[in-house]
């Protein structure tokens, strides 16, 4: 197939996989709200410097896919399209992980030609591979910056290994991707491609020819005049909170402290790279082990740019799923690289891969086990919903199918069929989307997100009437950001403690984004519903004014709520804690 085949091909396997159904559900929380809210905030207030959330700056990333997702929010009728604002905000994602895809699609068709002398559909392999991850295709969903410093990590270093291995390619373009990635998730993305470049050097000692081909010095500048601008702007406007929170925080404090109870052991990301790669990482692993050992130049690079990954966020104290991500393109390129010779080892990998896709599919048919022990008070008629739905045994029957067709055609020994086990299983993976994925993300919608996004937007009508017209909101006992999202107004996130009643009364008449108008007395609260039986609250709380799912929202005394912090800070000499410093805090 000629490069413009492989191209429609490709972008329309990324449109299936990424953008169709994207806005079929709201925002899921707790994340994706967050960076939602800071984009719209962007697109209404025209303040593109720095993101904003409930009424705070938030530091925690660099603006590029802020950006993104605002231009998306400003565009003419954004909230007909999109009233539940889950289009703009996926869509960056979703729109980076097709450009992987359509990325990885063409560098595969362009190196099977070069290597086999005409194409044998490996490109296709390659594609579904990286599509067809867990991890991406539930990236790739969410608003978040992942998939965006996934895509912009794989341009650089893609581009940089073509300029290395042919002049016709422009040095520059690789540093160019890392600035916008440095603009997306910060200075990461250079520490992964220095350590992916430094590997391959010293595997192939020639670390001359990549300094010379790569040139780092000019190339680091163009990376610089990219990003640098933007840091030194905030700087100047934001001074030493900004440095603090981005670097001290989210930069250096993440990697060498546990943040926000995000610890693992050191293998996770061992774990990360064989549950990214089902069913195939087997063959992952084989293409690893011959790329470092004696393989041909694309292999061994994507062999350094996935143990970049690996050996990096190995160190980070604080560990993520996503953190994985910008490895997953190299784990498809290492599949592909064993395929076009398929020895025993390589035939036992194929085995092995159909092995596991069976495997899945038996994992599959015991959901309703393991299922009913899951603890989410949200997810607790999940079971009984399936149960009365064709969706798992759907889910059984693709899954076994294909992973019998690939033990099946890995039997042959046909050398033009080293491919189609991986294709067999991809093919019924693929199916799975519109017959069992995209349903049970919206059945999770409604038993997760609905009751809370409804309750928010009744929040915001009743706040919006002419009698209760700027009347604080309160959210008690949880912190769901998507209830800022949907209810458009600040919220006073506190707990339900003895501190938390005492940091509420006082923040209401001195914080100015919840303060409480002068002719009011009492302010919307939305809580679980035990917060009716709660010994500090009940006695707060008028009749409930709606109620959704398992949550509830009520009018607070306020009289009451400032006699009642007075007592506890008299009995128990409690102070108010809502002014220090907190990383996290929106």
């Amino acid at each position: 197939m000629p490069f413009w085949g492989v191209s429609v091909v490709a972008v329309l396997l990324g449109l299936v996989l990424f953008v169709w159904n994207l806005g079929s559900i709201g925002l899921v929380d707790e994340t994706p709200p967050l960076f939602a809210a800071s984009a719209r905030a962007m697109a209404e207030s025209g303040d593109w410097l720095i993101p904003q959330v409930n009424g705070l700056p938030r530091y925690d990333k660099p603006p590029l896919v802020y950006w993104l997702m605002a231009a998306f929010y400003s565009l003419p009728g954004q909230h007909l399209w999109d009233p539940w604002g889950s289009w703009s905000a996926g869509l960056p994602s979703a729109l980076a992980s097709g450009g992987t895809l359509l990325l990885l699609c063409l560098l595969t068709a362009w190196w099977e030609r070069r290597l086999l002398g005409q194409p044998q559909g490996l490109w296709l392999v390659a594609g579904l591979l990286y599509g067809l991850s867990p991890l991406v295709m539930l990236w790739s969903r969410i608003g978040v910056s992942d998939s965006l410093l996934t895509a912009l990590v794989a341009l650089a270093m893609v581009s940089s290994w073509c300029s290395f291995t042919s002049p016709r390619v422009p040095w520059w373009i690789c540093w160019l991707a890392l600035g916008l990635a440095t603009l997306t998730k910060g200075p990461v993305a250079l520490v992964l491609f220095g350590l992916c470049w430094a590997g391959y050097a010293l595997l192939e000692q020639n670390v001359s020819r990549v300094w010379q081909r790569l040139r780092p010095l000019p190339g680091v500048l163009v990376s610089l005049v990219v990003a640098a601008p933007w840091y030194v702007v905030v700087f100047w406007r934001e001074g030493t909170p900004f440095v603090e929170s981005f670097f001290g925080y989210h930069n250096l404090q993440r990697f060498t402290q546990v943040v926000n109870r995000h610890a693992s052991p050191w293998w996770f990301y061992g774990a990360m790279l064989l549950v990214a790669s089902l069913p195939w990482s087997p063959l992952v692993l084989l293409g690893l082990w011959r790329g470092l050992r004696r393989g041909q130049s694309l292999a061994r690079f994507a062999a350094c740019w996935l143990l970049a990954v690996l050996l990096l966020f190995s160190l980070s104290a604080t560990k993520l799923p996503s953190y994985w991500l910008p490895a997953t393109p190299a784990a498809a390129l290492l599949t592909v690289s064993v395929l076009p010779q398929p020895d025993a080892a390589v035939r036992w990998c194929l085995r092995l891969g159909a092995c596991v896709a069976l495997a899945v599919g038996v994992a599959v048919a015991t959901t309703p086990i393991w299922l009913a022990r899951v603890s989410d008070p949200d997810l607790v008629n999940l079971p009984q919903l399936l149960a009365g739905s064709l969706l798992l045994p759907i889910a059984v029957a693709l899954l076994v199918v294909g992973a019998l067709m690939a033990l099946w055609v890995s039997a042959w020994n046909h050398r033009l069929w080293f491919s189609a086990p991986v294709l067999a299983v991809q093919f019924s993976w693929l199916l799975l989307l519109p017959a069992v994925f995209w349903p049970l993300l919206r059945l999770g919608d409604g038993l997760r997100s609905q009751p809370m996004r409804t309750l928010a937007l009744r929040a915001s009508a009743v706040q919006a009437s002419s009698q209760t017209s700027g009347v604080p909101i309160a959210m008690l006992g949880l912190i769901r950001p998507s209830f800022h999202f949907y209810s458009r107004a600040p919220i006073a996130y506190e707990g339900t403690s003895t501190q938390a009643l005492v940091d509420l009364s006082h923040r209401l008449r001195r914080e100015p984004r919840v303060r409480v108008p002068q002719n009011s007395r009492r302010i919307l609260v939305a809580a679980p519903l035990q917060l009716e039986q709660h010994r500090l609250w009940a006695a707060l709380l008028s009749p409930r004014v709606d109620q959704q799912g398992r949550f509830g929202l009520w009018w607070l005394d306020l009289t009451r709520l400032d006699r009642k912090s007075q007592l506890l800070q008299q009995r128990q000499g409690l102070k108010p804690t809502w002014q220090e410093p907190r990383p996290e805090r929106f």
